[in-house]
């Protein structure tokens, strides 16, 4: 197939991300200089959000096999350049005393969203594969980077290994999956299976099973889904926080469009065997995400195990896309994972604003009386605690209506029955960090002195707690274009 200029136009926002690495990597190799490999990062990803959202009402084209660049691909375009932008803005006063070379952070940050554009704009094995590995590549190294600072974050390099190694056991599982679904359907373009299956010449419906469990169960271990879940406290703990907040926004969410479109095109839930094994990995991973959220003292850890109950609460929604009619259930996907990257960016960026590469701020007790500290930093992230709490006048709030009218439509009600259990659990653990920030001032705990280079910082969150508020409030515009690109999955 012959790629003209009009094939490259809708790749617009990719090839821009790409050409900023290229800039910055010259950038790094002439001369090193902080505040400009920040500065063209910041810009190139910016630039490339308003390209997409520029493209987003007129463009739906097919590029060769590999691409679709939809309506649906170029909303998550628009949301992987933001928030990597916002993690590259939150990144700079974090790093700023770094006693090691940092400009290498904003070009792992710039691959690994490449990795993440290709991903939302894949319907094909062999792009979401060159997506997921140029993201997970970058990652590892993003999450070993302040190795060589005098007090760095927790076991950095540990941290990267192990999630080095499970990750390569996940990405085999999803190239084992990809084998039997060539083998049934003769092509690595995401396709009915279901047609597949009832063809004489194909192997039969139970390979078809093997392959999407094979390839859920790769996926289920980048999203975090129980029991594929260990390693993410772990990694979560021992990243340097912009490390964890881009595999907990970007990461995650890049993955959970391909995992939404693969499901859809390929009509796994068609089968009833599939849908048993994704009510009880949402189950478990409610449950044990929340349960598990309770025992822990380590800010990071606390996050981790709530972003795994998220996921849990998106499976819900994932499950109801067979027996909804209407395209409600992507619709509350989609919302949803607007509303958990909005709300993550905005509790990982307030413990970067108050913490640097030399210390990290990660046990809840470290919060003791920021109220009375710094009451902007704290009333900002009591309101994204309360949003991923569920709690109303939030984007937290709408989402799990969201996901719950999803439900209610599908009949799923013992799944239902799980998401307010798991709701109620996590508000206690929520309650318990914004009751530390509401304590008395702890003395001897010195927080970073913020000086010029964290404005833009505040600047972010400011925008965060606006967007966290206003679809909160006013949520009706968003879930048109919501309703409008959902259409196109």
């Amino acid at each position: 197939m012959t790629m003209t200029f009009d094939d490259l136009l809708p790749l617009m926002p990719m090839l821009i991300v790409t050409a900023t690495a290229i800039i910055a990597m010259l950038m790094i190799g002439v001369k090193r200089s902080y505040l400009l490999t920040s500065a063209i990062t910041i810009t190139g990803l910016l630039l490339a959000s308003v390209v997409a959202a520029a493209m987003l009402p007129f463009t739906n084209q097919q590029i060769t096999p590999l691409f679709i660049i939809d309506h649906y691909s170029l909303f998550f375009t628009v949301v992987m350049c933001a928030s990597a932008m916002f993690i590259s803005i939150l990144s700079f006063p974090y790093f700023f005393n770094l006693d090691d070379q940092k400009e290498e952070f904003y070009l792992l940050l710039v691959i690994a969203t490449i990795g993440a554009i290709v991903m939302v704009s894949s319907n094909h094995f062999v792009s979401t594969l060159l997506g997921l590995e140029t993201l997970s590549m970058s990652l590892y190294g993003m999450v070993a980077y302040p190795l060589h600072s005098k007090e760095s974050a927790k076991y950095p390099l540990e941290a990267s290994v192990k999630y080095l190694i499970l990750s390569a056991v996940a990405s085999g599982f999803i190239v084992f999956g990809m084998a039997l679904v060539y083998a049934q359907t003769g092509t690595l373009s995401f396709t009915s299976l279901v047609t597949a299956a009832s063809l004489t010449n194909s192997l039969g419906e139970s390979y078809s099973i093997v392959a999407l469990l094979m390839i859920s169960a790769g996926m289920a271990f980048k999203l975090s889904l129980a029991p594929f879940h260990l390693w993410t406290p772990d990694v979560y703990e021992g990243s340097p926080l912009p490390a964890t907040t881009y595999l907990a926004t970007v990461g995650k969410a890049a993955m959970f469009v391909v995992f939404l479109r693969f499901i859809h095109i390929t009509e796994a839930l068609s089968f009833p065997s599939v849908v048993t094994v994704f009510s009880l990995i949402a189950v478990a991973s409610i449950l044990a995400g929340n349960l598990l959220a309770l025992l822990q003292d380590n800010l990071k850890r606390i996050l981790a195990y709530s972003s795994i109950a998220h996921m849990g609460y998106l499976m819900i929604a994932v499950i109801a896309t067979y027996s909804s009619e209407g395209t409600i259930s992507i619709e509350a996907v989609t919302f949803y994972l607007l509303a958990y990257v909005i709300m993550s960016l905005g509790g990982f960026g307030v413990a970067s604003v108050i913490s640097s590469s030399e210390k990290e701020f990660d046990s809840i007790s470290d919060y003791r009386g920021l109220f009375w500290r710094n009451p902007w930093l704290a009333s900002s992230f009591m309101a994204m605690l309360l949003s991923l709490a569920g709690i109303p006048l939030t984007i937290g709030f709408i989402g799990k209506f969201y996901i719950f009218l999803a439900g209610v439509e599908s009949g799923l009600w013992v799944l239902l029955a799980v998401l307010v259990v798991g709701s109620g659990i996590g508000l206690y653990y929520y309650l318990r960090i914004i009751y530390r920030m509401l304590m008395p001032v702890d003395q001897s705990i010195q927080y970073r002195i913020a000086g010029i280079e964290s404005i833009s910082s505040y600047g972010v969150l400011a925008i965060l707690v606006f967007l966290l508020l206003l679809f909160g409030i006013y949520p009706a515009p968003v879930m048109s274009l919501v309703a409008d690109i959902s259409a196109y999955i």
